[in-house]
């Protein structure tokens, strides 16, 4: 019998396709009142998942509309009461249950300084949306396991799918419409080899660069969350500031490149990574001593760094019940959490 948490990763492309035909005329909205306000820059608001959802996010920004993004800490609202000056910028808050005290507070602020708010949240109505100017739905579908699998990643493709209304890019927009069958090709990759060699490890580092150490972030969080196993995601070129002190021989290291420019330089880190006798694995085919993982290659770098995230899903969810552990109640987690 499956498990929810799998039964989730497989319904990924069906719920990105459904979050693309039914959300469509809010992203439009959306993406409208941002080429208006044609913001100097932008914020975002999320915990856990939703800020590496976020994460993803402010680079595919960054990188498509040269507006620069910043994660703002939910407390400066909701515990310290800071008048943040946000009237010439955008906002965008992130939360599957919409109900989260900070992180709704945070968008209350914002809308009330003057910038245009857009609410990415699983639960329409809901507080989240009645702080915000807009509200996208992303249509990811009840949820049951506590570890989110496709609310984190349908957060990621209306935040794209928002990002190419804003900005009219037309080929972000055809690669958009394309990922649920990327996305379908992703789910059936096959990352035992990787499982059969990690063995009895007690930590691993995740590496990435750009959009992808986001899913890096988000893979880290999953061992912790599914497998009590200590997982530390990196950028690749910080991991050789002193982490990698603690790189041995068998250590594991698993670096997620996406098809863009930051390729060659996570290529050639890992490479030299496998050369300290790491049990280094990467999700490229450019790889020359290290172990390479099967990826789908979307034809686009910020939908490529997307499917990355999905085979390892499928990975991590059969790695914790190998370990005797249940994916869909992780020790001492709750679904949602409520913060101030």
């Amino acid at each position: 019998m499956l498990t929810h948490m799998r039964q989730e990763i497989n319904e990924i492309p069906e719920a990105a396709a459904r979050l693309l035909d039914r959300s469509a005329a809010d992203l439009a909205k959306a993406g409208r009142a941002l080429r208006e306000k044609d913001p100097a820059f932008l914020v975002t608001i999320a915990r856990g998942s939703s800020d590496h959802a976020a994460t993803f996010i402010k680079y595919a920004i960054e990188l498509t509309a040269g507006r620069p993004v910043a994660s703002l800490g939910p407390s400066l609202a909701s515990i310290y009461g800071a008048d943040l000056k946000l009237g010439g910028g955008a906002a965008i808050a992130i939360s599957q249950s919409g109900k989260s005290p900070d992180i709704v507070a945070m968008a209350e602020a914002a809308t009330k300084s003057g910038a245009v708010t857009v609410a990415l949240t699983n639960t329409l109505p809901s507080p989240i949306t009645q702080a915000s100017l807009h509200a996208v739905d992303i249509n990811a579908g009840p949820e049951l396991a506590v570890a989110a699998t496709k609310s984190f990643v349908n957060s990621i493709v209306a935040g794209l799918a928002l990002l190419s209304e804003w900005t009219g890019d037309d080929a972000l927009k055809a690669a958009v419409r394309a990922l649920p069958d990327h996305l379908a090709k992703a789910v059936t990759l096959d990352w035992s080899e990787f499982s059969g060699q990690l063995g009895d490890a007690e930590s691993l580092y995740m590496l990435g660069r750009g959009p992808a150490l986001a899913i890096a972030s988000e893979a880290a969080l999953k061992f912790k969350e599914t497998s009590n196993m200590h997982a530390e995601a990196y950028s690749a070129a910080e991991v050789l500031h002193g982490p990698v002190a603690l790189v041995e021989d068998r250590f594991p290291v698993l670096a997620f490149a996406a098809r863009d420019a930051a390729e060659a330089s996570i290529v050639e880190i890992v490479d030299s990574l496998a050369g300290k006798r790491a049990m280094a694995f990467a999700t490229s085919g450019e790889v020359k001593a290290a172990n390479k993982l099967p990826f789908i290659a979307t034809g686009h770098p910020l939908t490529d760094a997307l499917a990355l995230i999905v085979p390892f899903y499928g990975f991590v969810e059969a790695w914790s019940r190998s370990k005797g552990f249940n994916p869909d109640q992780p020790a001492a987690l709750k679904k949602v959490t409520e913060t101030l």
